[in-house]
């Protein structure tokens, strides 16, 4: 099974989202969406469960991990206590893994969260923070996957039972990771394609780096490599999650699209979609 979303279900031009039912009418084009927003403040329940609600009973969220438990902040700055912060956490997601339409915790990692005793210690950490939940780990620091350290590195995650981020990603020495095609959970692999833009990519903390970090259009060539790509991880997890995050240009959608179609897939039990106004009866 292979199934294709997007970051976010706002700015998506080429999907016509109307400004007040964006999630609705996301939800008629895939059946998955990345929710990046709970990366920078964890969301109410209130809102989750509107999230949860609001889709059809086929789809699915993949939700970011709150920065401070990716190490990016620290917790001491937004709530009292470590664990104060993963209750929360928990909270939050919860009508959405209760409804059933949870399909992983991304744990985003930083650049700096190198291969060492004390980051090993830590994802074990996440792991009792975390339980049974699905979780899916993402590295951006090219230590994990040296010579040295690659299989243990997936030995690991397949111990701890969480889920392989395969990355496509500019490569920029060791804050970037290469295309690893292995699985770690037999249930589910998770893929993120964020372009090959190595000077956007390297303005991480510049005051533009929304309009670059992630502008790249993905080529018929490049499509068709990770349709390949797709299919060869399938043969090691039931389920493969694609997720286009290369959308500083908006070009997300379309390339998602092209890889469906370059796939064979088709999306059942999507939301209807809405009716253009101008199109024949």
């Amino acid at each position: 099974m292979i199934t294709i979303g997007l970051t976010g279900w706002s700015d998506h031009d080429t999907l016509q989202l109307s400004s007040k039912h964006k999630l609705a009418d996301y939800a008629a084009h895939f059946p998955l969406v990345e929710v990046d927003t709970s990366f920078y403040a964890i969301p109410s329940p209130k809102t989750t469960a509107n999230w949860a609600s609001g889709t059809p009973d086929v789809f699915r969220f993949v939700v970011k991990a709150f920065q401070a438990m990716t190490t990016h902040k620290e917790w001491k700055d937004y709530y009292d206590s470590e664990v104060e912060m993963y209750r929360c956490y928990m909270d939050a997601i919860a009508p959405i893994s209760e409804s059933g339409k949870l399909k992983a915790i991304l744990f985003q990692f930083p650049p700096f969260f190198n291969c060492t005793k004390e980051n090993v210690n830590y994802l074990r950490h996440v792991k009792e923070q975390m339980g049974d939940l699905p979780i899916a780990i993402e590295f951006r620091n090219s230590s994990w996957y040296s010579d040295a350290n690659q299989e243990k590195t997936l030995a690991l995650l397949a111990e701890l039972g969480f889920i392989h981020v395969v990355v496509d990603e500019p490569q920029i020495g060791t804050r970037s990771v290469p295309i690893v095609l292995r699985a770690t959970n037999p249930d589910l692999t998770l893929v993120r394609l964020h372009g090959r833009n190595q000077y956007g990519w390297m303005k991480a903390n510049s005051p533009e780096w929304r309009e670059v970090r992630t502008l790249y259009r993905y080529n018929a060539e490049e499509i068709s490599e990770w349709a390949s790509y797709i299919k060869r991880l399938s043969e090691h997890s039931n389920e493969i999650v694609v997720i286009f995050n290369n959308n500083s240009g908006g070009d997300a959608a379309d390339n998602a699209k092209a890889l469906q179609k370059e796939l064979e897939i088709k999306f059942d039990g999507l939301a209807p979609m809405q009716m253009d106004l101008f199109s024949e009866f």
